[in-house]
C-alpha cells in the first residue's frame, strides 16, 4: 500500500512538474485584415478564411514550440503578413473555382515579430522576414497534401536556426 502510495505521489508531482515546465508559447495577429495573401483559395480572403490560415500556422508554430524550446521558456510571435506560396487564380478549375496555382516565382513569405524569455529573462524583440526562393526544389517532409507544407518547411527551418534543435 505504502508503494502504491508513494507511486501515485511521484506520478502526479511529475505530472504538475512537466505541466509547469512546458514552453509557452502565445501567437498574435496583427491586423489580418491587410495581410497580403492568407487565403487557401480565394483572390479575396473573408474573415473566415483568414481565421483558417492562422489557425493552421498557430498549431504548427505550437508543435514547433513543444519540440524544440527548452521547458520554462516563453515565446511570444507576432505575425505582421502572410504571404503563402502560389496565387490564386480564378476559374483555373474545371468546376468554375478559384484554384492556387505554385510557381517558382510566387514563393511563401511570412513576417514576423518575436520575444524569447528564459524565466523572467526576456531577450530583445526581433524582427524578420521569412522566405523561401527555392520552396519547389528544397526538402519538404511535410504532406504534398497539406495545404502548407511550404510555410511550415519554411518556419521549421527559422525555428532550429532561431532555437536550435530538441
Amino acid at each position: 500500500m505504502k508503494k502504491c502510495f508513494a507511486l501515485v505521489a511521484l506520478s502526479l508531482s511529475l505530472l504538475a512538474r512537466s505541466a509547469w515546465a512546458e514552453p509557452n508559447l502565445t501567437v498574435v495577429f496583427v491586423h489580418p485584415e491587410n495581410y497580403s495573401d492568407a487565403s487557401y483559395s480565394s483572390m479575396f480572403a473573408n474573415a473566415q478564411d483568414r481565421a483558417d490560415v492562422q489557425r493552421d500556422i498557430a498549431q504548427h508554430l505550437q508543435s514547433l514550440a513543444e519540440r524544440t524550446l527548452p521547458p520554462g521558456d516563453s515565446l511570444k510571435i507576432e505575425v505582421l503578413d502572410i504571404d503563402l506560396a502560389g496565387r490564386v487564380e480564378p476559374f483555373r478549375s474545371s468546376i468554375g473555382n478559384d484554384v492556387r496555382v505554385i510557381r517558382d516565382i510566387s514563393w511563401p513569405r511570412i513576417e514576423l515579430r518575436y520575444t524569447l524569455s528564459h524565466g523572467d529573462q526576456a531577450m530583445p524583440i526581433r524582427e524578420e522576414r521569412l522566405s523561401d526562393l527555392n520552396y519547389l526544389s528544397s526538402f519538404n517532409r511535410h504532406s504534398s497534401g497539406d495545404r502548407l507544407r511550404y510555410e511550415k518547411a519554411m518556419l521549421d527551418r527559422w525555428f532550429d536556426r532561431r532555437f536550435g534543435k530538441r
